[in-house]
Formats: structure tokens, C-alpha cells, sequence
């Protein structure tokens, strides 16, 4: 009988935990929603005050689709930084009559450094490990800044797979971040 009792209320629990999975719903999911139902990706995303005069640094540039639609609102200069080299070189042929703007082919930083990406289209990163890896360099951004007299940023837009905390960090410690007037982050929270 105890087993029986025990049996019986082990699939109702279970049954319990599948029902209110129904009504839960994960936090990350929670702050995507308004994000979709604004269709975020197409509006939210590139809506910004820019002009022509503005400095856009678009970091993790992937294909360089987000960059070609601000530079097609707004004719502003854009420096996008994508490490992984056949990502970048891409971006390059395909934007190569503009001359407003530059492709680097490294990512920014906390420090300089030559580390690992593990290659997987729009999610390489160097903090998941996948079958391909490459080698790739970061640059300290605020080295870059003062390299290139940078002295304001328009709009950046963060979609590094996870190395967006230790850049944000630098910016803060360096204080540049009052010269950057808004600010776009994908955050990803595999990263402890």
C-alpha cells in the first residue's frame, strides 16, 4: 500500500510540474516580450536620433546587416569590429563602395590579447566551446579610442557573446562611457 502511495504521488507530482510549467514563464523569456510584440528587431533596435555627423561602432559586426540598415536611415560614419576574419572580410566586399564605413577586423576589449573563438555563425564565442575554433585579436577600446581621436560615440551596439561585461567594465573604468550616448546590448547570460 505505501508503495502504491507512493508511486501514485510521485506522477501526480511530476503532472503538477508539467502543469505549471504552463503558466511560468522563464524571466528571459518574460523580458523578450515586449521586444517581439514591438518587433524589436526591426524598429527598437535602429531607432535612434543620428544624423549624418554621427560615430556608430557596431562590435561583433557578424554579416554587417545591422550597420548597412543604420547607415541606410541615418548616413552616419560606422566603424564595425568583427574578429572572426572570414566574417570580416565578408562585411568588407559586401560594403566596400561605402566610404563612411570601416571594417576592422578585431574586437574590442578590456586588454589586448590573442585568444580562442569557437566559431558558430552568429554565436561564436570565445566562451563556449565548439567543434571550430579560430585564432583572433582584441584591442583594448580605449586604446582604439584615443588611436583613432575618437571623441564621442553616437550609438554602440554590443552583441559580443559574452565578452560584453568585461568591455562594459573597461569603458566604466576609463570613463569614456559619458562620451558614448547610447548604448545597445545583447547580454548573454552563459557567461559566470
Amino acid at each position: 500500500m505505501k508503495l502504491l502511495v507512493s508511486k501514485i504521488l510521485s506522477k501526480l507530482a511530476a503532472k503538477l510540474t508539467k502543469f505549471s510549467r504552463l503558466f511560468y514563464i522563464p524571466i528571459q523569456e518574460k523580458r523578450c516580450i515586449p521586444w517581439f510584440s514591438d518587433n524589436g528587431d526591426k524598429t527598437l533596435r535602429l531607432q535612434y536620433n543620428l544624423d549624418s555627423t554621427s560615430i556608430v561602432f557596431d562590435l561583433g559586426g557578424y554579416e554587417g546587416q545591422w550597420s548597412s540598415d543604420i547607415f541606410s536611415m541615418y548616413c552616419c560614419y560606422i566603424h564595425i569590429f568583427e574578429p572572426v576574419e572570414k566574417f570580416a572580410t565578408k562585411i568588407e566586399q559586401r560594403l566596400s563602395k561605402n566610404n563612411r564605413i570601416f571594417v576592422h577586423k578585431f574586437g574590442l576589449s578590456n586588454m589586448n590579447q590573442k585568444i580562442q573563438i569557437f566559431i558558430d555563425s552568429d554565436s561564436s564565442s570565445t566562451f563556449k566551446n565548439r567543434a571550430s575554433s579560430d585564432t583572433i585579436n582584441l584591442i583594448k577600446a580605449i586604446e582604439f579610442i584615443k588611436e583613432y581621436d575618437i571623441c564621442r560615440i553616437d550609438l554602440m551596439k554590443i552583441n559580443i557573446e559574452g565578452g560584453e561585461y568585461d568591455l562594459l567594465e573597461h569603458l566604466l573604468d576609463s570613463e569614456f562611457i559619458k562620451n558614448i550616448y547610447n548604448i545597445q546590448v545583447q547580454f548573454h547570460d552563459f557567461v559566470p
